[in-house]
């Protein structure tokens, strides 16, 4: 059985400085973080295509997919093995592309299509929304609950503007290299 998942927010892991996005279990009070490669969590940070959207490589997919007469309708985490996801692209009929969790979700997110998740995974690392955001009376946009859910609740500096993380994600972007993850 699959759960529909929603996103939550995107951050930057605090003590490793890569990119998740936090999912959140639709009708239900459960989040799942998925750590994503730089260039999808850019993907993912530009948001939904729309007509004035320049094109990304990601945006092929689909007219593609159309033109060979076939419509991909969602997109599903459907597997967890040794603390990795298995995503796949589902198609019309079922059919179903087993690719990058990352991609997966900068697909999604880019073309607005749903995303599933595997009840089993749900349960297996799914986590309270309220412990990993807790409300904050005093932030109430949110950027104190996102540090303590990019450091696992530990206290950190004071909490940044959304402008500057923003500068700061753009900034590990452009300094990253395919060394920093070996």
């Amino acid at each position: 059985m699959t759960r529909t998942m929603h996103v939550l927010r995107l951050i930057v892991h605090a003590r490793s400085r890569q990119p998740v996005l936090l999912l959140g279990e639709a009708g239900g009070d459960r989040c799942v973080p998925v750590f994503l490669r730089p260039p999808q969590a850019e993907v993912i940070a530009a948001g939904r295509r729309d007509d004035s959207s320049v094109a990304l490589t990601q945006d092929v997919l689909l007219p593609v997919v159309e033109a060979l007469g076939r419509t991909c309708e969602s997109v599903e985490i459907s597997d967890l093995t040794d603390g990795v996801y298995t995503a796949e692209l589902v198609f019309d009929g079922d059919v179903r592309l087993e690719v990058k969790p990352s991609d997966a979700l900068a697909i999604a997110v880019r073309e607005g299509l749903p995303i599933g998740m595997a009840e089993h995974v749900l349960d297996e690392v799914g986590q309270p929304i309220e412990e990993v955001l807790p409300p904050d009376s005093e932030d109430a946009s949110g950027i104190a609950a996102q540090a303590r859910a990019a450091t696992g609740g530990i206290p950190t500096e004071p909490a940044e503007h959304p402008e500057q993380q923003l500068r700061e994600f753009r900034e590990f972007i452009d300094d990253v290299s395919p060394e920093d993850f070996k």
